[in-house]
């Protein structure tokens, strides 16, 4: 893609183009466990939950249309997993399969440190044979694999677990 992306910290105001995005992945079901569209309103406590300096929730800009988002969530909750952190990454269906995936993850993975992040995992489904590419494109480890563990259309589906130190 020849675009110029930019990397932003959201705001409350991105908040519904990002569940949009977040939504036009359900009916794949190859990317969320959610069956059904969430609304705004149920991700509000999910998006104040970042902070730009610790937990970003960061929109992708081609000019000035949200074309996808990247998160750090924490893992676990627990004060000892605090340098562990979730990464999730969610496009515009307009902008998937042209690199924009791997221009994110890069950018997450380069500023991770900062974030005082030291290890990065992916949960992703063992089906979604495109994202777990792409996260061992980049030195992701498979650390765990839960088999069987989701059911979507009556359909068991594995959860991978990939992970990354940055710091050993």
């Amino acid at each position: 893609m020849s675009q110029q992306f930019h990397f932003v910290d959201a705001t409350r105001a991105d908040l519904e183009a990002i569940v949009d995005i977040y939504n036009s992945t359900i009916s794949s079901r190859m990317v969320t466990a959610d069956l059904t569209p969430v609304s705004v309103e149920s991700k509000v406590v999910w998006f104040e939950e970042h902070h730009p300096k610790t937990r970003p929730l960061w929109v992708i800009k081609d000019n000035d249309k949200i074309c996808g988002w990247i998160s750090f969530q924490s893992f676990y909750g627990r004060p000892a997993y605090q340098k562990t952190a979730e990464i999730s990454i969610y496009l515009d269906p307009d902008y998937r399969g042209h690199g924009l995936g791997k221009l994110g993850l890069q950018y997450a993975i380069e500023a991770a440190p900062t974030l005082q992040i030291q290890t990065i995992l992916g949960f992703i489904f063992g089906h979604n044979e495109p994202s777990i590419k792409l996260f061992k494109k980049f030195g992701f480890e498979q650390w765990a694999d839960l088999p069987k563990v989701a059911e979507l259309d009556g359909i068991e589906r594995d959860l991978i677990i990939l992970g990354k130190r940055l710091k050993d």
